[in-house]
C-alpha cells in the first residue's frame, strides 16, 4: 500500500509491510538549542528558572511545567555537579552482546534544578554505586565538542 492509497476500513492499518517512506529532522528545540550551545561554547550547563514558582528546570524548559509561565529567556547558570537518582549497570552492549567490563548509566540530579540528565558514570565500579552518589561532569575537550550531550564525556564521583 502506497501513502496516497485510502483505507477503505480502519482494519486495513493493521500493519505496514516494507518502509515507510518519510523524511524528517529532529531539534532541540529552542531550549534545547540554548543548553547545547552554552555547552559547546562555555563548557558550562544552563536551565532556565521560573520567577513565579522559583524552580530552575534542567535542560531548560519554554514554560514552567508547574505554573505555565513563559520562562524562556530566564536563563541561570547550574553547577556541573549533582547527585546519582536511580542508575543501571549495563552487562551487555546495544547488539546484546556481552561487554568486557560492565558500564554505568544514571539519571542524574544536578544541583539547584529540578530535572537531571541520563549520562554514563564512570571511575565507579558498580559495586561503589550509590544513589545518592554525588557526581561531577567531565566535559570533552573545547576543540572536540559539537554542541550534543555527548559533549559531556561522562560524570564522575565526587571524592571526599
Amino acid at each position: 500500500m502506497a501513502l496516497i492509497e485510502r483505507l477503505e476500513k480502519t482494519t486495513d492499518a493493521t500493519h505496514w509491510c516494507g518502509q515507510i517512506p518519510m523524511n524528517y529532522v529532529y531539534t532541540a528545540g529552542r531550549a534545547g538549542e540554548l543548553f547545547f550551545k552554552t555547552l559547546k561554547e562555555k563548557g558550562e550547563f544552563v536551565g532556565a528558572r521560573c520567577n513565579d514558582c522559583g524552580i530552575v528546570y534542567l535542560p531548560p524548559r519554554i514554560h514552567c511545567e508547574r505554573c505555565f509561565s513563559n520562562i524562556e529567556g530566564n536563563n541561570v547558570k547550574v553547577p556541573n555537579k549533582g547527585t546519582v537518582h536511580t542508575f543501571t549497570v549495563c552487562h551487555e552492549n546495544y547488539e546484546e552482546k556481552a561487554k568486557e567490563a560492565p558500564s554505568i548509566v544514571a539519571m542524574i540530579r544536578m544541583e539547584g534544578a529540578a530535572g537531571g540528565l541520563v549520562h554514563w558514570i564512570r571511575k565507579c565500579e558498580p559495586e561503589e554505586c550509590t544513589i545518592g552518589m554525588e557526581v561531577k561532569a567531565v566535559l570533552k575537550p573545547e576543540k572536540n565538542r559539537e554542541g550534543s550531550i555527548l559533549d559531556i564525556d561522562y560524570f564522575e564521583p565526587i571524592k571526599k
